[in-house]
């Protein structure tokens, strides 16, 4: 395969991911009161969101990718 090809399907791979998931979400914890040998901590869940419009740009830029790398192999373009 192709260069082209390959990051054209890594695209697709990570824009249909971002149209699935919608973002990441992770969950940070921290010490809020610390006295001695007694202390509180805090779990903080956190979003970060993937926009759709991102996620279908990263789709459609794959496809192209990979559309005129075929086209690129079929006209006998370099290698």
């Amino acid at each position: 395969m192709k260069t082209m090809t390959v990051f054209g399907m890594i695209l697709i791979a990570l824009g249909v991911i971002g149209l699935i998931y919608g973002g990441i979400s992770y969950t940070s914890s921290r010490n809020a009161i610390n006295m001695g040998d007694m202390y509180v901590q805090v779990d903080e869940t956190r979003h970060f969101p993937f926009s759709p419009i991102a996620g279908t740009v990263a789709v459609l830029a794959g496809v192209v990718l990979i559309v005129l790398d075929r086209r690129k192999q079929i006209s006998g373009g370099p290698a």
